[in-house]
Formats: C-alpha cells, sequence, structure tokens
C-alpha cells in the first residue's frame, strides 16, 4: 500500500511539475511576443511622428510666408498706393492653405487593439498619449483658418470682386475696408495657426527622443 501511495504521489508530482513547466513555457512564449509587438509598434509610432514632423516643419515655412505676405499686404487696403493694384495679387496666395492630418494609424491600433497595455512604461504611455492629445490643439488652429478663408475670403472673391478692373490694371477688390478687416482676422488666424505647428514639432522633437 505503502509503495502505491508513493508512486501515485510521484505521479501527481510529475503531472504537477509538467504543467507548470508548460505554463512557464508558454508565459515565456507570450512574453516574447508581446516584447517583439511592443518594440514593432514603437517603431512604427516611431515612423508616425517623424512623418508628422516634416509635414509640420513644411507647413510651418508656407505660413510663416503668408504672415509676412499678410502683414505687408494690409496697410495697401484702401490707400492710394499707386502700384496696390499689382500688389494685391499677393491676396490670392492667402487664399492657399496649408493642411495637417496626423499619421496616428499606429496610435489608433493601439488604442482600439487595447495593445496599448505592452506598453509597460508608465511614463512613455502617458508621453504618447499626451502628444496625441496636442494633435486636437493643432487640428481646431487649422479648422479656424480654414473656416475663416471659405467663409469670408472665398464670399468676398465672388460677391466683392470685379475681376474686369483686373484686366484693365486697376485694383478689382470693392469695398476694400471691408477686405482690410477680414485681412487682419486671417493674419491674426496665421498666428493662432503658426503656433499651434510650432506645438507639434516641439512634442514630435520630444517624443522622438524618447522613442
Amino acid at each position: 500500500m505503502k509503495k502505491k501511495l508513493t508512486y501515485a504521489f510521484g505521479e501527481i508530482l510529475i503531472v504537477i511539475i509538467g504543467i507548470s513547466l508548460a505554463f512557464s513555457m508558454n508565459k515565456c512564449a507570450d512574453d516574447s511576443k508581446n516584447e517583439t509587438q511592443k518594440k514593432q509598434y514603437l517603431t512604427n509610432l516611431k515612423q508616425d511622428i517623424e512623418e508628422d514632423k516634416a509635414d509640420l516643419e513644411s507647413n510651418l515655412i508656407q505660413i510663416n510666408q503668408q504672415i509676412e505676405l499678410s502683414t505687408n499686404l494690409i496697410p495697401l487696403l484702401n490707400s492710394n498706393d499707386p502700384e496696390k493694384h499689382v500688389k494685391l495679387r499677393g491676396l490670392y496666395n492667402i487664399a492657399q492653405l496649408t493642411n495637417f492630418t496626423p499619421k496616428d494609424f499606429t496610435y489608433q491600433a493601439l488604442v482600439n487593439s487595447g495593445d496599448l497595455k505592452l506598453i509597460d512604461n508608465f511614463e512613455l504611455k502617458k508621453t504618447i498619449e499626451k502628444h496625441y492629445s496636442k494633435y486636437k490643439t493643432i487640428s481646431k488652429a487649422y479648422e479656424r483658418q480654414e473656416t475663416i478663408n471659405k467663409d469670408y475670403l472665398g464670399n468676398y472673391f465672388i460677391y466683392n470682386t470685379d475681376y474686369d478692373l483686373m484686366r484693365q490694371g486697376k485694383s478689382p477688390f470693392k469695398d476694400e475696408k471691408l477686405l482690410k478687416n477680414m485681412m487682419q482676422a486671417i493674419r491674426g488666424s496665421f498666428i493662432i495657426k503658426k503656433e499651434a505647428t510650432e506645438l507639434g514639432i516641439k512634442s514630435c522633437d520630444s517624443i522622438l527622443k524618447i522613442l
């Protein structure tokens, strides 16, 4: 009887050890898989943010040019400058929009799949979430400028511009006082857009140092 109990106990012990080893091996395999997946996510995040930074830097160049242009054009409006009709052609460059569409595919995949938990470094996870939340501020600044251009400047070009006068070498803009007020608002929106863009570039630099 004693031998049977010893044998049975040995069998049970072997089973327990086997299960423990299998569980341990599975856990190691899962940990390894998760670590590989996390590294891939972080690599993709870095690539996305590098592209975002490049887009924002390109936009910043154009935004600065538009601020400078609008600053130079405002004094011409409602003035007697003899070259006004030529100089004011720069207004059409003001109407050109710079867009920013974040490359947030990897971040959205992390959030939607629940894989954000793979990033076990709390500070890194917090920094990533904070970075992408700043894109909302940037989007609002870009949308503000787009709305002003579309709803005000675009309508002005349609209803208050006489293109026949342009062919005659004259200023085609009928209500220059109204246009001057609009240009001041547009310049203000460009400044807000510039600050948001600079914020985005700074945030990209900060997170790229960590990644």
